[in-house]
């Protein structure tokens, strides 16, 4: 009797500690949304790059990886930007729903170390991106945001699920893909943004929000 005690007594120490050093309140549902605005702004950006290359006389079916054009570049990172902005909206959102069903505040110190973990190598990424596009690597635009998301990820993982390290850790290694396949790299966006996502997100709502 006493030991089952003190192993329930144990159990909610170590619960209390996990809430009190890790932001818990992040919603896989989040996760699988922000999948499905990747998936739309990469249908969407397939849809333009297509009318580009019929324009500019490539094949239709091909991928111009080469795109130099400065309007089709900025419809391009207008696509983005628009995806980004709702996956965070919708993060906020939920997370916010789980930490209130949960008694929980949104905006405590775990999740103000989340959120700056993740933030600094993200904004260095934006930064590294925009000089690549200053100085014409458009190509390797696709990887350094996926590999630079997997960062975020991977920094941010030590203050919320665990899961969120395996993200991370496919991102990179996706991206480092992405590197040799300049080609590809609106279909290998989709699969990091999207179809990881999805995938991480439906496995941390079954997990953890169920």
């Amino acid at each position: 009797m006493d030991n089952d005690k003190y192993q329930e007594d144990l159990s909610e120490i170590r619960a209390m500690m996990a809430r009190s050093s890790r932001f818990l309140s992040l919603s896989g549902l989040a996760g699988v949304l922000a999948g499905l605005y990747a998936l739309a702004g990469a249908a969407v950006a397939h849809f333009q790059i297509t009318a580009f290359n019929q324009s500019q006389g490539f094949d239709s079916a091909s991928e111009n990886p080469g795109i130099t054009d400065d309007t089709m570049v900025v419809r391009l990172l207008a696509i983005a930007l628009v995806v980004l902005l709702l996956a965070v909206t919708t993060a906020i959102w939920l997370s916010y729903r789980k930490a209130r069903k949960n008694g929980e505040k949104l905006w405590t110190d775990s999740s103000r170390r989340l959120v700056g973990n993740f933030l600094i190598p993200l904004a260095t990424g934006g930064l590294f991106c925009l000089a690549l596009l200053q100085y014409g690597y458009i190509a390797l635009i696709v990887p350094a945001t996926l590999i630079f998301y997997g960062l975020s990820c991977l920094n941010a993982s030590k203050y919320t699920l665990g899961d969120i390290r395996s993200l991370g850790l496919a991102q990179i290694a996706l991206g480092l893909i992405a590197t040799q396949f300049a080609g590809y790299g609106l279909l290998l966006w989709a699969i990091g943004f999207g179809a990881f996502h999805i995938l991480y997100g439906g496995m941390m709502y079954f997990k953890y929000d169920k």
